[in-house]
């Protein structure tokens, strides 16, 4: 092994998971942001955080809201899922431009992303400042899932996405410039 930079360590690790999620700005409309930084943190009770930059409009949302969806995009999202990931939700609708639908959530005010793979419903009970990132810390207080729709996506380092179908076989891989 030798020394690498922190670019190729990322590169190296993919693919990552690519997720994305939702929460509401300050007037209550939604937000979706591409994001690969997020963890299950406790099996019991059930818990998950996510990693946002403090630049970034879901940041502000977040902090406003305390509530979250993390949705997986399934095969056939990627188009949208990209466009959450690349643009910012100050200046655009993602729901409209990505061709998302939304659908209420049970137990948080965020709505659930149609054809999503899997969601997770998620209250925020601390953040922890983490340099240019907070870390949102969640209990999971709501599990809805897709069971035919198996392949969701991952992103290798920010520059493409591919599906892993549940056999483990990479159905595409589109690179986006």
């Amino acid at each position: 092994m030798q020394e690498i930079s922190w670019n190729q360590a990322i590169e190296l690790g993919s693919p990552y998971p690519y997720t994305l999620l939702v929460t509401l700005d300050k007037a209550g409309k939604p937000n979706i942001m591409g994001l690969s930084w997020w963890t299950i943190v406790s099996w019991d009770p059930q818990m998950m955080a996510v990693s946002v930059a403090k630049r970034n409009y879901s940041h502000d949302c977040l902090k406003h809201c305390k509530e979250f969806v993390i949705c997986f995009p399934s095969k056939g999202q990627e188009k949208g899922a990209w466009l959450c990931g690349t643009k910012s939700g100050r200046d655009i609708d993602k729901f409209e431009q990505g061709g998302f639908t939304p659908i209420p959530a049970k137990n948080v005010k965020p709505p659930l992303i149609q054809g999503s793979t899997v969601a997770f419903e998620c209250k925020v009970i601390n953040d922890v400042d983490t340099g240019d990132h907070t870390l949102f810390i969640a209990d999971i207080v709501g599990l809805h899932g897709s069971p035919d729709s198996k392949e969701h996506l991952f992103s290798v380092h920010y520059s493409k996405l591919v599906s892993i179908g549940s056999n483990g076989t990479c159905d595409f891989d589109i690179e986006f410039k």
